[in-house]
């Protein structure tokens, strides 16, 4: 029994299925407990306490969430598209837990019985177009979405599944612009390679800040996350495109969407911060004591160091799962046309300007310049300062509505005088 195991545990294959399995359970168990956080911290920025009446500290509410889900009555009208209004949660739920298995939990390892040379990768899965593969299962979660926006036959859900197809399609350029920068730089799709050159040079996060900036706010819109929350606003909409839906399918799509926030973490944690390595810089403070240790965690085979940076990787997916949530209960809900403007207006041409340097150091033989961030800055301020002398009036109305209003004799909403 014990030689069946150390033949399992000392193939790529057998750990790679053994690690996506326990990845799936520690998952979804994380996607459940992703709705107490939620509460918890909504009730922290509100000043209120949330949950805690069910078990020690609330503990126990997912679990009741749960069963609530479970018991309510599956409700299905009567002029829906039958086939897809039972598929699109399927497919939002099933698309969100897929895209993890490509993301470098732990490094590399080296069991104990096994050949000095010989090492394992502590990750599902390690194909050749990792981000790439991680960017078209991202991709795919619209269409759970707008299935079910389109088989609900309600024109509150239509409207909410032809925003988040807009949405969803219009932010993923500025998000290949900002992973495309990043490409350039460390000449690798793989996602280890990736965070193999941010251990060798610096953290992505420091070369390529406002690109960071990009990514994460387009994360935001591909998971329909406030402020980018305008395929399911309560005022607006009801619920949008998940209006008609009740009981485990209701349950489904929010489950999908923590799902896919966990799995949005997973990669900025891997293509910025360095994926599991503790802190910027290890090699340089491996003179030091606690810089030895870190150098250690970094480089060692050891199973415990794998085990450390499973937890190094799982905390900064926790830190980006807490952001997700703080943002949400922090920041007001964009317009529409202020959310489309954003990205066509403002992401695009700084994406494009952010690619054009890093292929200029590319073609100069240094993609990994210090240079590369103050070029990303001085974009920045430009954009802003392109944006300041237009003139054009900062306002939440539309310039349609202002016309109108002056024509009623009204100037920004209020009687003339």
């Amino acid at each position: 029994m014990t030689a069946m195991v150390q033949d399992i545990l000392g193939s790529q294959l057998g750990l790679s299925l053994c690690f996506i399995a326990v990845s799936i359970l520690v998952i979804l168990t994380a996607v459940a407990y992703c709705i107490y956080f939620e509460r918890k911290i909504a009730a922290w920025t509100q000043d209120r306490y949330g949950p805690n009446r069910v078990g020690p500290l609330g503990l126990l509410q997912p679990v009741a969430d749960g069963i609530k889900f479970i018991l309510k009555e599956d409700f299905v009208p009567g002029r829906v598209d039958r086939v897809l209004f039972h598929v699109a949660p399927m497919v939002a739920f099933i698309v969100a837990m897929i895209g993890f298995v490509v993301l470098p939990f732990g490094g590399r390892i080296r069991w104990p019985w096994m050949e000095e040379g010989t090492e394992l990768l502590l990750q599902g899965a390690s194909i050749d177009i990792g981000l790439l593969y991680l960017l078209a299962v991202g991709s795919m979660a619209v269409y759970g979405v707008v299935l079910g926006g389109w088989s609900s036959n309600n024109k509150y859900a239509f409207y909410g599944a032809m925003r988040a197809a807009a949405q969803m399609l219009s932010y993923e350029i500025p998000m290949g612009l900002a992973l495309l920068t990043v490409i350039l730089a460390t000449g690798a799709l793989r996602l280890e390679s990736i965070v193999d050159a941010q251990v060798a040079h610096a953290w992505n996060l420091l070369l390529h800040p406002v690109a960071f900036l990009m990514l994460l706010t387009t994360a935001l819109a591909e998971t329909n996350r406030a402020p980018f929350d305008l395929a399911e606003a309560e005022q607006e909409l009801v619920g949008g495109y998940h209006t008609e839906y009740t009981s485990m399918k209701f349950a489904l799509f929010y489950l999908g969407e923590y799902a896919h926030i966990i799995t949005a973490s997973g990669l900025l944690a891997t293509v910025f911060l360095g994926g599991w390595e503790p802190v910027p810089f290890t090699r340089l403070l491996a003179g030091t004591t606690w810089g030895g240790w870190l150098h250690w965690i970094a480089s060692s085979t050891s199973p415990l160091a794998g085990l450390v940076r499973l937890g190094v990787f799982g905390g900064k997916i926790a830190f980006f799962v807490f952001v997700f949530m703080w943002v949400r209960w922090s920041l007001p809900r964009f317009r529409f046309d202020q959310l489309m403007r954003l990205a066509w207006k403002g992401l695009v041409p700084v994406g494009m300007g952010m690619l054009a340097v890093q292929g200029w150091l590319l073609y100069r033989g240094t993609p990994v310049h210090w240079s590369a961030p103050v070029a990303e800055v001085l974009l920045l301020v430009i954009a802003g300062a392109v944006n300041v002398a237009s003139g054009r009036e900062i306002t939440g109305r539309q310039a349609s509505l202002l016309r109108a209003a002056s024509v009623r004799g009204e100037v920004g909403g209020t009687p003339a005088r």
